[in-house]
């Protein structure tokens, strides 16, 4: 049965491992993060767990992917392949979990199947940045199986082994916080602790009082509220906080309760999936929070009319509970929800409709090939909608054109695809992109960085200097400011005012000292200074933070200038093999071959 779900994950995901990365986030946490290219050194072990970079706080994942890139570089098959096979061994994990809680093989593994192979789960899978959700999922549910482990024979030993494995599962990604809720869900359904009742003759379980049970779980509920505070202040630090200026509390509320139906629906009826739903705000229609409320309390009374059924109520809870860090009530980011939330809750469902489906079948007195024929029919359908929607993920001319097909005031995809376009050549379907995002939401500081990457390279350089200033206005993020005051500093040196491009220089290295085009700048004012040894360092510096045809030229350039040639000529082989038809780099070369030693 293991090797039936591997397999069966493996074929299904296999194109995964032929895309590329995307231009959502792969940037920051793979392709240009110095500190993931440094491998697994101390310096990147250190920073790991220091860093609160991309608003989180997720030591784990960071060094999963420095490992990826010690083995892979950039290519991005070998990173795509961990967050499959580390997905393949969570829905093992799930079936060995459900099977021995349990003792019902088919139900697990119809459950296990419908995890491994529903659509809402390919954004966890096919996007390499959030590998911190099928990593953090996998010690949920190691954390789970030593819980089983401790619940048959308690003792310090094994409840350390289950607060360590929650503890790697919140340094991979925090969503797994309400782990302490979900064990008070599994003493009632299936381990029956609070009752002395399993699920299952083989295991073994006492009677212990709620009291008894909750105090079990103080420590590790401890563990969550710091791990609450960490996360909410990185958060805050990273400018994804979002203030109720921005969405009221009443806003919220709605969003979430439409937002818990359109997760079951879209469960259900997977079609029209994409990276991000944008917030509504104020403009959610109130027969959607109305229907929404409904469809929660009759999902709700099935779960209390039937409580004799216990993985129902268990289930349900489970769903409802695991949401709730992600469900918007403090909202983080503009998304009105994403399929990536949806990895961990609809275990609960996915659970009732496995153990559900089972019951009603033993009632209707249906035989097991009827119900095979029936389980496989659902698993085929949901795995060609995944097949499909993986075929989205293959490029970000696809992703994006589809996310705006299927959603509304996308302003997230327009900035995405417009940055696709622009690195394909096609500036001005760029910036109608970019222009579009701006208009659906003027304070969005991507579009107005976007703006102002077009207008500088289009020499509208004081236009430029306005849309990069409201960036810095708008956003708390050091990545996007770094990268503002970086291009400031261009449009100021371009302009002659040396000292203002300095001082954005230095801003933009103060934010991130990794910011290559800001080291770049500053070698060409040195130079103008004539202090070539200066401005030969800073070349170097941000040619190794990222290499570009440009930056080794300007590196040739200034070598050439400090005599020292055979360093320059190596810097221009850099530039042509980064491009190789550049006819300035092939002329600079030409010219330094041409003359005398």
């Amino acid at each position: 049965m293991c090797l039936l779900l591997v397999a069966a994950t493996l074929a299904l995901y296999n194109p995964v491992n032929r895309h590329p990365f995307v231009n959502y986030d792969d940037d920051r946490y793979v392709i240009d993060n110095p500190h993931v290219h440094n491998g697994l050194g101390w310096d990147t072990i250190a920073w790991a767990f220091t860093s609160t970079e991309q608003a989180n706080w997720h030591p784990l994942t960071w060094l999963s992917h420095a490992l990826d890139y010690r083995f892979f570089g950039q290519n991005p098959t070998g990173h795509h392949f961990t967050s499959l096979l580390i997905h393949a061994a969570n829905a093992v994990l799930l079936f060995l979990l459900l099977t021995f809680a349990t003792g019902r093989i088919g139900s697990s593994l119809f459950a296990a199947l419908l995890f491994a192979l529903h659509p809402l789960n390919v954004e966890s899978v096919a996007w390499v940045a959030e590998r911190k959700n099928v990593l953090s999922t996998f010690f949920f549910l190691a954390a789970i199986g030593a819980y089983g482990w401790y619940a048959q024979k308690p003792g310090w030993l094994r409840y350390l082994a289950v607060a360590g494995l929650f503890v790697l599962g919140l340094m991979s990604k925090p969503m797994v916080i309400t782990f302490p809720f979900v064990l008070l869900l599994l003493d009632y359904w299936p381990l029956g602790r609070i009752d002395g009742n399993p699920a299952t003759t083989t295991l073994r379980s006492a009677k212990f009082s709620p009291s008894r049970l909750l105090a079990e779980k103080l420590p590790l509920l401890a563990v969550s509220a710091a791990s609450a505070v960490i996360t909410m202040q990185a958060q805050q630090a990273g400018g994804a906080m979002r203030s109720t200026a921005q969405f009221s509390l009443g806003v919220r509320l709605e969003n979430a309760v439409v937002a818990y139906a359109m997760y079951l629906w879209k469960m259900v009826w997977p079609s029209h999936l994409a990276p991000i739903y944008p917030h509504p705000g104020d403009s959610l229609a109130g027969w959607q929070a109305s229907v929404s409320v409904l469809v929660l309390l009759a999902v709700t009374g099935v779960g209390l009319k039937f409580l004799a059924e216990r993985y129902l109520l268990t289930g349900w809870l489970w769903f409802l509970g695991t949401l709730v860090p992600v469900i918007g009530l403090i909202q983080v980011g503009d998304q009105a929800m994403a399929d990536r939330y949806a990895y961990i809750p609809l275990i609960g469902v996915f659970v009732m409709i496995a153990w559900g489906g089972a019951a009603l079948a033993d009632t209707r007195e249906i035989g097991v090939a009827v119900r095979v024929i029936l389980a496989a029919c659902v698993l085929f359908a949901l795995s060609v909608a995944t097949h499909r929607q993986l075929s989205y993920w293959a490029n970000n001319d696809d992703l994006w054109m589809h996310a705006l097909a299927v959603t509304e005031r996308n302003f997230i995809a327009h900035d995405n695809l417009g940055g696709e376009l622009l690195l394909r050549g096609k500036p001005d379907e760029a910036y109608s992109h970019f222009q579009a995002a701006a208009d659906i939401n003027p304070q969005d500081p991507m579009s107005r960085s976007n703006l102002g990457a077009y207008l500088q390279e289009h020499g509208q350089l004081e236009e430029a200097i306005k849309q990069d200033k409201r960036v810095i206005s708008l956003t708390s993020d050091p990545g996007l400011l770094a990268a503002t005051y970086a291009n400031l500093g261009t449009a100021y040196r371009t302009l002659g005012a040396d000292e203002q491009a300095r001082e954005s220089y230095d801003q933009a290295l103060r934010l991130n000292a990794s910011q290559s085009n800001a080291y770049l700048g500053l070698g060409q004012l040195l130079e103008k200074q004539n202090r070539l040894n200066e401005a030969i360092d800073h070349y170097a510096r941000s040619v190794e933070l990222r290499p570009s045809d440009r930056g080794f030229l300007l590196l040739g350039h200034a070598l050439e200038s400090g005599g020292r040639r055979t360093e320059a000529l190596a810097a221009y082989q850099q530039a042509l093999k980064l491009s190789p038809d550049w006819p300035e780099a092939m002329h600079a070369l030409d010219a330094l071959a041409a003359k005398p030693h």
